[in-house]
């Protein structure tokens, strides 16, 4: 078995944790879907390179969450999806533009997945290093502390692409950072700050 075939696609729909590589899987289907119209999971796979039960989970994730449906078919197993008929272009993310309320979604479910089922899990993952805290930072600093925990994680993205560069007991784990000013309640005005 070759650093390729391990690299390959697999068949099975993510588990909780690998939203590592899902931003890239997603907006690859909806740009297919934008540029082709309708496709079935089977084409997708062809077309992008992934397997087709991933992109089957894909498709059925961004018809949950509103931004695809259905397309009219004559019956049999294929299942043809399209853009939501009242989603326009600039509602379709890419790759500069986060998915937005989709992308928090998935993530807030991935967490109530773990907080339900982390009894589950075996001893030495049954804990969680999920923190928070408020920091009074500029606009410069707030995108400085950004681009620090990008460095951070650096090190570590290329173990999603190549699998053999993983250290054994190396699980998917989700790294979640959101960074955004706090407003305060009832302000009408984004200028408005609190002392």
């Amino acid at each position: 078995m070759t650093e390729d075939d391990v690299n390959a696609p697999h068949d099975q729909p993510p588990g909780a944790g690998e939203e590592l590589r899902e931003h890239e899987v997603r907006t690859a289907l909806l740009a297919l879907l934008a540029e082709v119209g309708a496709v079935t999971a089977t084409e997708a796979a062809s077309q992008l390179g992934y397997s087709s039960g991933l992109c089957s989970f894909h498709l059925r994730q961004l018809a949950r969450h509103g931004y695809i449906e259905e397309a009219p078919h004559s019956g049999g197993r294929a299942r043809p999806w399209r853009l939501r008929q009242h989603t326009s272009a600039a509602e379709v993310p890419t790759e500069e533009q986060p998915f937005g309320d989709l992308a928090r979604g998935l993530e807030d479910e991935s967490w109530q997945r773990w907080l339900t089922q982390r009894d589950r899990a075996p001893s030495e993952w049954r804990h969680d290093e999920a923190f928070s805290a408020v920091a009074y930072l500029t606009p410069e600093e707030l995108s400085r502390v950004a681009e620090t925990i990008r460095r951070a994680l650096a090190p570590y993205q290329e173990r999603e692409q190549r699998p053999l560069s993983r250290p054994d007991g190396a699980r998917p784990v989700a790294l979640i950072t959101r960074l955004f000013p706090l407003l305060p309640h009832g302000a009408e005005g984004a200028d408005a700050h609190q002392d």
